[in-house]
């Protein structure tokens, strides 16, 4: 079932891909894991997949201490706590949810003790939810301006979540305006910062999310099947 549900999602990235004259190989699926169990994660990781997504750091310690890291790229996609921080090095390859400038200074102070420079994804709250996390585009500017002198991070793109909805149509007006956003933002030509990825687009709306630019769709239930929180 999962491998099938893979291929499935796999397909639907490459129809909507062409549908919008992109190249399917500029899309990356991040298979979300959280709260999966590790037996189907190891089936999904056997049909192909090969970037999975976490969103809680104890749990995803666990996973990785068991399934490895060879061949598998982790990353971190929920709320990043920043008495958090000095677990990530060991175990994530891309941070998709900086939001905030004390984040990315604790984030940058712990790569410096490593002598790593952690690549991130700032995450924005285009929808502009009282619940949701992230940035408020107006401030976008003045954080990427901030993050473009901490070298124990790198700045790759932008990620955001939009309020769920049954039809994914109504998730299309979130995801431009993120793309719009990042566009404006690369004309503003900040130093050291590089804007290529957009994460953005889950499982009842990743199609829409590529039409509209995405490069990493974060998808769970359309691979595993509902969790025991709903997620989507």
């Amino acid at each position: 079932m999962i491998s099938e549900n893979l291929a499935r999602v796999n397909s639907q990235i490459a129809e909507a891909a062409g549908k919008s004259g992109r190249d399917p190989q500029s899309i990356r699926l991040v298979a979300v894991s959280k709260l999966i169990p590790e037996d189907k994660i190891a089936q999904a990781l056997k049909a192909g997949a090969t970037l999975l997504g976490e969103s809680r750091v104890q749990e995803a310690e666990k996973k990785i201490a068991h399934l490895g890291r060879q061949n598998i790229r982790w990353h971190f996609i929920g709320h990043l706590q920043q008495n958090k921080v000095k677990y990530i090095f060991d175990l994530f390859d891309l941070i998709h949810s900086v939001d905030r400038l004390e984040l990315a200074e604790a984030i940058h102070a712990a790569a410096r003790k490593r002598r790593l420079t952690l690549p991130v994804l700032v995450q924005v709250n285009v929808s502009g939810e009282a619940a949701k996390f992230g940035i408020a585009p107006q401030q976008l500017e003045n954080l990427l301006a901030s993050l473009s002198r901490l070298d124990g991070l790198r700045v790759q793109g932008l990620m955001t979540i939009p309020p769920y909805d049954p039809d994914p149509e109504n998730s299309r007006k979130y995801y431009a305006r993120l793309r719009e956003l990042r566009d404006r933002m690369v004309e503003s030509n900040i130093e050291n910062i590089s804007l290529a990825e957009l994460s953005m687009g889950m499982s009842n709306d990743f199609t829409i999310a590529i039409e509209e630019g995405a490069t990493l769709v974060r998808v769970g239930t359309a691979i595993f099947g509902k969790r025991p929180d709903t997620a989507h």
